[in-house]
């Protein structure tokens, strides 16, 4: 029986079994391992899998696996990453990658973490809510002052808007968000972890920008997810076309361990 040495990590709540793939140790192509590893009771317990690769032309190559072992962009999983370079020696407190997106830059200062993210193109408007792609495709609904988020059924919800036929044959992330007292607050339901997760990265950023582009809100603005808390810094650039997007927060290393494979 192999075995293979992880660290956990967990940023905004968003939580990630992490590998030091520099010498290609991981099967990737295995998703019923990938599955078992992100599953809460017989494996180690995350929303993905990360694995930290070589690269010949930037600082190291970030690869995310969603639970069903589907590739994305991951913002929380890309902070994490960062933060794990540095903890390895690859970095010191600056860095440029590669994720499943395209090449990111990043800062470290102690546990949080700063990365830039694609531009975003467009936001579609929907009646129901909006729809835009900001490294990974989302919709965000905004719930009105009478329909508490707390009481809100984010997994039936959420199943809807990410098998609903204007967003397929992909699908969607689903971000639910209400404003109170000035906070923004948000949950999500994502797509290839087919679930409610504590946080996102790429969903948090989506939030922030629909409300940009819906009521004209000013840079820097902080969204509230039930893990932790991000703060997202953007130029509008008219018509919906958002530029020089970043995003900040924690990135902290849980614990790391050995898995028999």
């Amino acid at each position: 029986m192999d075995s293979l040495h992880f660290y956990k990590y967990q940023g905004a709540g968003n939580d990630f079994v992490m590998f030091d793939n520099r010498e290609n140790i991981f099967p990737s192509q295995n998703t019923a391992l990938i599955s078992r590893l992100c599953d809460r009771r017989f494996g180690v317990g995350s929303d993905g899998i990360i694995l930290l690769n070589q690269h010949s032309t930037y600082d190291f190559e970030m690869v995310y696996h969603n639970a069903d072992g589907s590739v994305a962009m991951c913002g929380n999983g890309a902070r994490c990453a960062v933060h794990f370079a540095h903890h390895l020696g690859i970095i010191s407190d600056d860095t440029t990658f590669l994720a499943h997106d395209g090449v990111h830059e990043a800062r470290i200062e102690g546990e949080q973490v700063t990365i830039n993210l694609s531009d975003v193109s467009q936001v579609d408007t929907y009646e129901d809510g909006f729809f835009l792609d900001t490294g990974t495709r989302h919709f965000v609904r905004v719930l009105p002052e009478d329909q508490l988020l707390s009481d809100y059924d984010v997994m039936t919800e959420g199943k809807k808007v990410r098998y609903d036929n204007r967003f397929m044959p992909e699908g969607t992330n689903a971000s639910f968000v209400q404003k109170t007292d000035g906070q923004m607050q948000m949950r999500i339901y994502e797509r290839g972890v087919e679930n409610e997760t504590l946080s996102s990265g790429t969903g948090i950023t989506a939030v922030a920008l629909a409300l940009a582009h819906a009521e004209s809100l000013e840079s820097p603005i902080t969204v509230q997810a039930r893990g932790g808390e991000l703060t997202i810094a953007f130029e509008p650039a008219g018509d919906g076309k958002f530029i020089q997007v970043f995003m900040t927060g924690p990135a902290v290393m849980v614990f790391e361990g050995t898995v028999f494979v």
